[in-house]
């Protein structure tokens, strides 16, 4: 998997003070996306296994406290990336006690394949949905269009 942007401490994508990564790659490719720069697989950077520690070294950080790990890109989903990111999610609820996950992904909930739903089972938080220009809304929050569904997981840290 390669990422686009990491960003250590952030407070834009997700609520609190959160540690963000944009990964490259995907599919959906829809019309008006403000991060068309993440669509292609091999765009970014090798998310090596450096690169993972330093998420969960920030993740655990008690400098600045973050509440949790923000997925977005590209689509952490994209069949590509399935595999380094469920191993990411994995180690942070091995590791980063009491931190929440927040995924974006243009697929449906409903469409997921059994190893993306893997991901979506230790997720907090899901934005699903390709976005949509025509119903686009400035005044949502977490999400770019009408279309896209928030979808609030339970789960047991």
């Amino acid at each position: 998997m390669n990422y686009h942007n990491y960003y250590p401490v952030d407070i834009v994508n997700g609520p609190g003070t959160r540690v963000t990564l944009f990964v490259s790659g995907c599919v959906h490719q829809c019309k008006g996306c403000y991060n068309q720069s993440t669509w292609r697989l091999d765009a970014g950077h090798p998310f090596t296994q450096e690169m993972e520690d330093q998420v969960i070294n920030d993740l655990n950080d008690t400098r600045i406290k973050r509440r949790g790990l923000s997925l977005s890109g590209g689509d952490p989903l994209h069949p590509k990336n399935v595999a380094a990111v469920l191993k990411l999610v994995q180690r942070v609820r091995r590791e980063c006690s009491g931190k929440d996950i927040w995924l974006w992904t243009g697929y449906l909930l409903s469409e997921l394949t059994v190893e993306q739903q893997q991901i979506a089972n230790l997720i907090d938080v899901m934005v699903d949905g390709k976005y949509d220009q025509t119903q686009r809304n400035p005044s949502l929050v977490w999400k770019g269009s009408e279309n896209q569904v928030i979808h609030y997981f339970k789960i047991d840290n």
